[in-house]
């Protein structure tokens, strides 16, 4: 018999908590890409509770003594917002850079379900650090435990689990390397990115343990560019040298991908126009001569008109949302094919399209160089430049109308107030907005000038992401003026995190409009036959119907009570002076100015797909029905096969 052989070396430990040893750990990572390195994250955002106090929060304010700089805290004032500021941080950044987020247990977690559904709709990082009740079980019941008769284990943060591209939770220490790498993982993978949750119990976070110190090296997160495969290439390659009418729709992954330079070389090459979701405006500036705006409900009529006439769709890095399609019926050629460029799989094969599953700047490089010597006709350029052109007039009408503050009692227009922050703005600025009329507005008419300039999120349109997301955008960004867009519903979601900015003297310039009362809802409520109903600010009147007075709120007021300057407008003139000095400032500034809510943008000549009653007595939903069913009748299921044998 042989002799035992030696036993191994004894690993190196060193004796954390486990809130010691996730902050150690989240300090040590990087990302890379294209040979450019950073932290992974930026620090740490939050509002510390019995939860979490004792745990991460001494493990935070230990590394704050120890080692400065290494997780910085950030405290928010609620903890949606603040899961808003790190998922605009992390757009931003292109999603190579994010924030932890540590809340306390109960309604300190479940405030930040609303933030993580937003990131994961996105596909943008974030890591959420939720507390959780105890592990031991030893002092039930708890305050804020959630007790369900029939099941022991299940507690409220469960809740975040189908709205977490990962989710786990350490009921052990030794479950956390494994927790922590798989973490790290998703939150650096481009094709599975989105909120990750790791829930820590109470006891747990306060638990000492003996870590290997391997645990706490410094790692770097390599993000690659898969490259198209050869086959799939040339699939995609044939089908649009065989197309007469293509368009391109570019979508936010154009712009994570740092792809707007080789977008631009392939369109200018190509002669194929470039239309734009809302996360991918910005892939080419306005002025392009290939680029003919937004595309789909909240579009241009550029957009549009070849949209209609497309015979080959070549989406770049979209996921080919109901606003981008118009709800299936923005493409109304019917043997229309598609070529799907994403690095998403589920993306990939959307509309029975070609997959090319690589990266966006690979792969645009690599359409470019097959396609070289190809063009659209000289016909179809001409009509992509014409198209532009009349969209170009129709903003300048709605920026600049004939009668300036043509709204009701001399008010500004919404068109008009976009128009002018537009100007005052510095091609390198900030547009950022969530919810309203207004994404819709900007999306249409903003004239974007640089692959940042535009920050509207329109994947979950959350009301109160402006002001937190504005922070987030500044922190990312220092060297750049945001500009907040925002109506008075949607401030009045979320002015808390003015105080914030504040704080961390993070300037931001946001413009809050007031008109009194939900202007986008209530838009769509009258074109459905529902009169604008429930949307309006409005005292209960002695009918018992919200119709009477209009409420006696002071925004401006409230604004300056959280400890920034407020401007007030009244006209053009009023505005733009507003504006410039917001911007000459180095405070944040709100510019408060009413508008008329009964003036719309120019039409998109689109559709959205929003039920309307089939049976009403009411003649106003009996009318929208009826122009319901028309659009109805133009869905496309878009199931054509886009390979041809």
């Amino acid at each position: 018999m042989s002799a035992p052989s030696s036993p191994p070396a004894r690993t190196e430990t060193v004796r954390l908590t486990v809130a010691q040893a996730v902050v150690r750990f989240l300090a040590q990572q990087h990302t890379e890409r294209d040979g450019q390195r950073q932290r992974l994250f930026a620090g740490c955002l939050g509002i510390f509770g019995h939860g979490n106090v004792a745990g991460l929060g001494q493990a935070l304010l230990q590394a704050e003594l120890d080692e400065p700089g290494a997780l910085p805290y950030v405290l928010g004032r609620n903890e949606q917002a603040v899961v808003h500021t790190a998922v605009a941080y992390a757009r931003a950044k292109d999603r190579l850079q994010t924030w932890a987020i540590s809340t306390s247990v109960g309604p300190g977690s479940t405030n930040t379900l609303t933030g993580a559904a937003l990131a994961t709709i996105n596909r943008l990082p974030v890591l959420l650090l939720p507390a959780d009740t105890f592990a031991t079980r030893s002092a039930g019941s708890l305050l804020q435990e959630l007790e369900l008769p029939a099941s022991g284990d299940v507690t409220v943060n469960d809740a975040f689990r189908p709205v977490s591209r990962y989710f786990d939770r350490i009921w052990r220490p030794e479950q956390l390397p494994g927790a922590l790498l798989g973490a790290m993982r998703v939150l650096t993978d481009p094709a599975e990115t989105g909120a990750v949750t790791l829930c820590f119990p109470q006891d747990v976070q306060a638990e000492a343990f003996d870590w290997p110190v391997e645990l706490f090296a410094e790692r770097t997160w390599h993000v690659g560019r898969p490259l198209p495969e050869r086959a799939a290439l040339q699939r995609a390659v044939a089908a649009i040298r065989a197309a007469r009418r293509p368009l391109v729709v570019a979508g936010g992954g154009v712009v994570y991908s740092h792809a707007t330079e080789a977008l631009d070389a392939f369109a200018a090459a190509t002669g194929v126009p470039v239309a734009q979701t809302q996360a991918g405006k910005g892939a080419l500036p306005f002025d392009h001569p290939q680029s003919v705006g937004a595309i789909g409900s909240t579009g241009t009529t550029a957009a549009n008109a070849l949209a209609r006439e497309a015979d080959v769709v070549i989406g770049i890095g979209t996921r080919y949302q109901d606003f981008t399609t118009a709800s299936r019926t923005a493409f109304s050629d019917p043997g229309v094919r598609f070529v799907n460029v994403n690095v998403a799989s589920p993306d990939v094969v959307k509309h029975a399209g070609i997959a090319v599953q690589a990266d966006a700047r690979e792969a645009l490089t690599a359409l470019t160089d097959a396609l070289a010597g190809w063009s659209v006709e000289d016909a179809y350029r001409a009509r992509t430049a014409e198209l532009a052109a009349a969209w170009e007039a129709t903003v300048e009408a709605a920026y600049h109308p004939p009668v300036p503050s043509a709204g009701e009692g001399g008010r500004l227009t919404q068109n008009e107030v976009i128009g002018l922050v537009n100007e005052v703005s510095a091609p390198r600025d900030v547009v950022v907005c969530a919810a309203g009329s207004m994404p819709g507005d900007l999306h249409k008419m903003w004239r974007v000038r640089d692959p940042k300039g535009y920050h509207v999120e329109y994947g979950y349109s959350c009301m109160g992401y402006e002001i937190p997301g504005g922070i987030g955008i500044r922190m990312a960004a220092p060297d750049r003026d945001v500009f907040v867009m925002i109506g008075d519903g949607s401030y009045l979601m979320m002015p808390t995190e003015l105080v914030t900015a504040v704080q961390e003297g993070v300037k931001i310039v946001v413009v809050l409009v007031q008109n009194h009362g939900f202007a986008s809802i209530g838009a769509l409520s009258e074109q459905l036959g529902s009169q604008r109903f429930g949307t309006r600010y409005r005292a209960r009147a002695a009918n018992g119907r919200l119709e009477g007075d209009v409420l006696p709120v002071d925004l401006a007021a409230n604004a300056a009570s959280l400890g920034v300057d407020v401007l007030t407008a009244q006209d053009g003139p009023s505005l733009e002076a507003a504006l410039r000095k917001a911007k000459a400032s180095d405070r944040t500034t709100v510019v408060h100015v009413e508008t008329d809510p009964l003036v719309d943008a120019p039409s998109s000549e689109s559709w959205w797909d929003v039920p309307v009653s089939e049976v009403s007595t009411l003649e106003s939903t009996q009318r929208a029905r009826g122009v319901y069913e028309q659009w109805k009748a133009r869905q496309h299921p878009y199931l054509t096969p886009s390979e041809r044998s």
